[in-house]
């Protein structure tokens, strides 16, 4: 269990033990979707226990929100309702107006949705008590959004807010590449991206190409600044930090250990080693903005 990106939140003040957010997230499971139903969302278990919907170890916590959807894709609608529209043209002998294309649009759907394909997936959340830390495994924004959304439903009382630093990914990247160092627990990769302050459109990558000095000032004398960047943690960790201050790609770099007896132990090793490595990473890249923003 390791999460690849990193969606990073805080809270404030968590009170409830793993066994009440158990019974909390327990009203909303996931259930299958119905004949008219697109997707559905709920809780599923996030561990190997498949009867848990929160994996709790020492005072970490993890949960997941699942999703069933229906694949329909809009070609196959489209094409039985051109169907049924020829079928209405033949009987009638003039071609359905607008109205009852769209009523022959409605029912294509409907009937293609009943018996249309479902598959599930899931999201993932690290709850931090201690240090007030909840984050989201995910390299979408929507997705991120929709795993809170549900959470607050099961959780009304719950202040969960975005990471917010007192500078900008932007400015300290661009300032990290223009000659400022970054902070010691940081190393520059050679990953990046540059982006035109002017037009959102225009913008330069590298991939696996150091920059040199000249490179770099050519770029920022233009108006571009820096809307990602790989960087390596301690070398421990490597990640492509993004403009939205989002972490992804995050990689586990040469720690070596000993394959567990059981997928029960290597799911719990494994998800230990993986709090316990966040722990200090999230402080460091945060003071490396400068701290969280005051509210």
């Amino acid at each position: 269990m390791w999460f690849k990106n990193l969606q990073i939140y805080r809270f404030t003040d968590w009170q409830i033990t793993p066994a009440e957010l158990e019974e909390l997230l327990s009203k909303r499971p996931l259930q299958a979707c119905l004949s008219t139903e697109m997707q559905s969302q709920g809780w599923v278990p996030p561990g190997i226990e498949k009867d848990q919907l929160v994996y709790a170890r020492g005072q970490q916590m993890l949960i997941a929100l699942g999703t069933e959807k229906r694949l329909l894709p809009a070609s196959v609608v489209n094409q039985l309702a051109q169907t049924r529209a020829q079928e209405m043209e033949a009987r009638q002998g003039f071609a359905p107006g607008r109205k009852q294309k769209k009523e022959i649009k409605e029912a294509a759907y409907y009937e293609l949705l009943a018996r249309a394909f479902t598959v599930r997936q899931a999201s993932y959340a690290w709850i931090d008590p201690v240090d007030g830390w909840f984050v989201i495994d995910s390299a979408n924004i929507a997705k991120a959004d929709a795993l809170t959304e549900a959470l607050l439903k099961s959780m009304p009382s719950l202040a969960l807010r975005r990471i917010r630093t007192t500078l900008s990914p932007t400015s300290a990247m661009t300032r990290w590449l223009s000659g400022d160092e970054p902070p010691a627990a940081f190393s520059v990769d050679s990953d990046s991206v540059f982006r035109s302050r002017d037009d959102k459109k225009v913008s330069v990558s590298y991939t696996r190409h150091p920059l040199d000095p000249q490179e770099i000032a050519k770029h920022v004398g233009t108006g571009k600044e820096v809307t990602k960047l790989a960087m390596v943690w301690e070398d421990r960790i490597s990640f492509v930090l993004d403009e939205n201050l989002q972490v992804k790609r995050l990689t586990l770099l040469d720690i070596n250990e000993e394959p567990a007896e059981s997928a029960e132990e290597q799911f719990a090793s494994d998800f230990f080693l993986m709090t316990e490595e966040l722990k200090q990473l999230l402080p460091d890249l945060i003071d490396a903005m400068g701290g969280e923003a005051a509210e």
